[in-house]
């Protein structure tokens, strides 16, 4: 029979291993990965959309040659799509040079990237709180919330992913920093936060977020003083400001700024609404859209009911000053809402699930923390409150699981975002491009005719419905249609695809003089345009002009190689006389072909147009 010492010392590794605290960290974060690969498992059967990912990867001729010394001068270079984001172009290189077109592994990537970010969450708001399970809690919020399939499930939205995992690296940064200031640690911040705006300008607010998190939970506002905090932050608000700058020059240049096409009043009360329509979500996140049409009018008891609600949260989260993580969570969500929130009006958007990736981290650490300290108050075991919380965690991944398959490709999402939306131009205008390339031209441009009714000024509807005339043999409707974009953007990709639509209309009617104006004008705005380098060859070669023709049509397969623009290539040199050459690229489209008749009929079809 054992003694009462004897028993004492009967070994409990369960409870051993939780009082470890690095073992527990180790399974927590395990278990966070886990649940964010199951929830994002269906991204496995999703393909690209037409929702950006052709102007990001599948038509990037830059970003489909891969990650090289080229791509990188070309990405801190670079402004296309209306933003400065040098970091997310070489993502999206990497995962081309990896997996090619191939959408699972760009899918996956930005799961795995998400999952690094909600793990390197727990760990900073563990290290910064000393609560591992509220924390754990906080970061499976953020991993699993449906408004947050946005960011991961669309290839494109890599930007949001990669700004979260740098943002958060600066947090643990400056906590290490905050611990023993000194100038190393603070680079170390400077840096991630420079990377960070590399990768979305989003992060401009982290400064502010900086300034929160010294009053709670680093507790620096007292022991340090406000004005030194405040210089500290001096020279991230700089860049700051930097980076505010180069964003709006970039998205002034694609015409991405629309804070003229809304009044100072509108914008003021879609923003108002906004923030309560964010919190309405967070609570209950139904009918998630892809786009949410700006609105032109919001009924004044819809405006005066958000300005209620935010109001009141407002006011309590400084008057219970006590209750820091109340003030510092409400605080984070509407300060790094601000950027977004549409007073300067970017896109053409009321508000998108895409914006709440990281403001919401600011809700869960305030519903986490509150609904912890109000159970302990009431002795609520926090079994129960841990079951509660498990409730919500799945009932959330259950949503998210179900949001992912709108966006498994462009036809779904974009039904789907007709189902849910009212009046939505943008949904009716994807729609049909999508219809067009799938060859359903008279469907197409009903959806395309649908938009235009709703918002006349829109140019992608006018340039896609251009393409549905053409392909009708309506030419002279073509050109009018093509016109009419040009008239409504100051984009130079929108104005570079209209100006080589025109070239190719004229073309088609044998009017080569203003085919070529056109193409010239084209290529003025984007000089590596693929189509209007084929136009500008087609037409050189028609009229004897075949050593122009050589040089259009090798500029065009250095820009996009393919059997077809090889071919030209071959036949142009063929022309001139440069025999040699000439076999040679021949012999390099027939290794690149996999169908040599439909390249041969292919390249046919573009000389006798």
């Amino acid at each position: 029979m054992a003694s009462a010492a004897q028993a004492v010392e009967v070994p409990r590794p369960r409870a051993e291993f939780f009082n470890s605290t690095s073992k527990r960290t180790a399974v927590l974060s395990l278990l966070l990965v886990m649940i964010t690969l199951v929830a994002y498992n269906p991204v496995v059967h999703n393909d690209f959309v037409n929702f950006d990912d052709p102007a990001y990867i599948r038509a990037n001729t830059v970003i489909r040659s891969g990650l090289n010394w080229s791509t990188i001068e070309w990405a801190f270079r670079s402004t296309e799509q209306g933003n400065w984001h040098p970091i997310t172009w070489m993502s999206h290189a990497l995962d081309y040079q990896l997996f090619h077109a191939n959408p699972i592994g760009h899918h996956y990537m930005g799961v795995l990237l998400h999952a690094i970010a909600a793990v390197l969450l727990f760990l900073f708001v563990q290290a910064a709180t000393g609560f591992a399970w509220r924390s754990m809690i906080v970061a499976a919020l953020f991993t699993i919330h449906p408004l947050n399939v946005e960011s991961v499930a669309w290839a494109s939205e890599r930007k949001s992913v990669l700004c979260m995992l740098f943002f958060v690296l600066a947090l643990m940064a400056y906590r290490r920093y905050a611990q023993h200031p000194d100038w190393k640690r603070y680079s170390l911040v400077v840096f991630l936060f420079a990377v960070g705006l590399m990768s979305k300008p989003m992060v401009v607010t982290l400064p502010f977020v900086l300034l929160l998190i010294d009053y709670w939970p680093l507790e620096r506002t007292k022991a340090v003083g406000l004005k030194r905090l405040l210089l500290e932050k001096l020279p991230l608000g700089f860049m700051s400001v930097a980076s505010s700058i180069i964003t709006v020059i970039a998205q002034r240049a694609e015409g991405a700024i629309h804070t003229s096409d809304f009044t100072l009043s509108n914008r003021l009360r879609n923003a108002v609404f906004s923030y309560a329509c964010y919190l309405g979500k967070a609570l209950w996140p139904s009918n998630l859209a892809s786009f949410y049409p700006h609105p032109a009018h919001i009924a004044v008891g819809k405006v005066a009911l958000a300005t209620v609600i935010v109001g009141v949260i407002t006011f309590a989260a400084l008057r219970y000053r006590e209750q820091k993580y109340l003030t510092v969570g409400w605080l984070w969500f509407l300060g790094m809402m601000v950027p977004v929130i549409g007073i300067v009006q970017a896109g053409e958007q009321g508000m998108a699930d895409r914006y709440a990736y990281m403001p919401f981290i600011g809700l869960f650490i305030a519903a986490v923390w509150g609904s912890a300290e109000l159970a302990r108050k009431l002795r609520i075991p926090m079994t129960y409150l841990g079951a509660t919380m498990g409730i919500v965690i799945v009932a959330f991944a259950t949503v998210t699981h179900g949001q992912i398959g709108y966006w498994k490709n462009t036809k779904t999402l974009w039904t789907h975002t007709l189902t849910i939306t009212q009046h939505n131009y943008v949904a009716e205008a994807s729609l049909g491009a999508e219809l067009i390339s799938e060859g359903n031209i008279e469907e197409a441009a009903k959806h395309l005719r649908a938009g235009m009714a709703i918002n006349p000024r829109d140019p992608f509807s006018h340039l896609d419905l251009g393409v549905c005339e053409k392909r009708m043999g309506h030419l002279d409707e073509a050109i009018q249609q093509y016109q009419e974009a040009l008239g409504l953007t100051t984009g130079t990709m929108l104005r570079s695809a209209a100006y080589g639509n025109l070239g190719s209309s004229y073309a088609a009617k044998g009017n080569y003089p203003l085919a070529i104006q056109n193409y010239k004008l084209a290529l003025q705005a984007r000089p590596d345009d693929f189509a209007s380098l084929i136009g500008l060859g087609v037409i050189s070669q028609k009229t004897g002009k075949a050593a122009a023709a050589v040089e259009y049509f090798s500029h065009a397969a250095k820009v996009q190689p393919s059997d077809v623009s090889v071919l030209l290539v071959s036949q142009a040199l063929a022309r001139v006389g440069r025999q040699q050459e000439a076999q040679a690229e021949f012999a390099q489209a027939q290794r690149m072909s996999h169908d040599w008749a439909g390249t041969m009929a292919a390249v046919g079809r573009l000389l006798q147009k």
